[in-house]
C-alpha cells in the first residue's frame, strides 16, 4: 500500500474479497467490486495481495506427505507425452496427509522435474524425517539421502492405480488448474507463482476465512512493498 493513490478503504475491501471469496476473484470482477474506473488499477492491488500472501517463516510440511508434479498451462498439441515442459510450466505439489483429506499445501513454478530441483525443493517445503509418498521418478531418488522416509510408488504400476495412492496431490493440482481456467482464464508465466502463492494461502485457510482476511492484512505489513516496476518486469515472478 506504499505511496498508493488508492484509498485505504478499498484495499482493505480488496483484501477481505480475495481472502472470503471461495473461488478467488478476478481483476475484472474486482474493478466491477469497487467501482474502479481502470482495470490496471485492480490488476495491480491483487498483483501486490498475492505477493504479501507468503509468510516469511512458514512451517515446513509435516506428518505423511504426497509430492508430485505436474504440467500447468494451455493445451498445447505438439507437446508429446513425458516430463518435456513444451508450451506449459511444471508446478511442484506438495501436500500435507490428514486422514482421508489434505492438510497444509506447497505450490511452486519449477525449472525442471531433475534431482537437483526437486530434492531441494522437498527439503525447503518438508520437515526432515517426514514420510514422503512419490512415485517412481528418478527425480526423487535422493529424498532418503536429505533425510526423509522415502516411500516411492513403482513406475510399473497403471496410470490409473498411482492416481489412487497420490489422491491429495494429484486432486490439488486438478483444483489450481480448474482454478485458473475459471477464474483467471489463464495466468501468464510470468506471474504464475504468485497465483500459486493466492491458491495456496486461500487452500490453507479454507476453514477460517475470516482469520486468512486478518492474516493477510498482517502479512502485508510484514513485506517489504512490491513496487509497479517490479512487478511489470520481465524477471518478476
Amino acid at each position: 500500500m506504499h505511496g498508493t493513490r488508492t484509498p485505504l478503504r478499498l484495499w482493505f475491501w480488496a483484501a477481505y474479497l480475495v481472502a472470503t471469496h471461495t473461488p478467488g476473484i478476478s481483476a475484472q470482477q474486482l474493478q466491477r467490486q469497487l467501482g474502479l474506473s481502470r482495470y490496471e488499477t485492480a490488476w495491480l492491488v491483487l498483483q501486490k495481495l498475492r505477493r504479501a500472501m507468503v509468510a516469511p517463516e512458514r512451517e515446513p510440511l509435516r506428518g505423511k506427505v504426497e509430492v508430485d508434479e505436474g504440467f500447468v498451462g494451455g493445451v498445447n498439441p505438439d507437446r508429446k507425452a513425458g516430463r518435456g515442459p513444451v508450451g506449459k510450466r511444471l508446478v511442484g505439489v506438495a501436500v500435507e496427509v490428514r486422514g482421508a483429506g489434505s492438510g497444509r499445501l506447497r505450490l511452486a513454478v519449477l525449472a525442471d522435474a531433475s534431482k537437483r530441483t526437486l530434492g531441494p525443493w522437498v527439503a525447503e517445503n518438508v520437515e526432515s524425517g517426514a514420510i514422503v509418498h512419490t512415485d517412481g521418478w528418478g527425480g526423487y531418488a535422493d529424498l532418503s539421502a536429505r533425510g526423509f522416509d522415502h516411500r516411492p510408488i513403482s513406475q510399473r504400476w497403471r496410470s490409473e492405480e498411482r492416481r489412487l495412492i497420490l489422491p491429495r496431490a494429484h486432486r490439488a493440482l486438478s483444483n489450481v488448474k480448474t482454478w485458473l481456467q475459471g477464474t483467471h482464464r489463464s495466468a501468464s508465466e510470468k506471474h504464475l507463482q504468485a497465483y500459486l502463492d493466492e491458491f495456496v494461502f486461500r487452500h490453507n485457510r479454507r476453514r477460517t476465512p475470516m482469520a486468512a482476511f486478518q492474516t493477510l492484512l498482517g502479512l502485508g505489513a510484514a513485506h517489504e512493498p512490491s513496487t509497479y516496476a517490479e512487478i511489470t518486469s520481465r524477471t518478476a515472478a
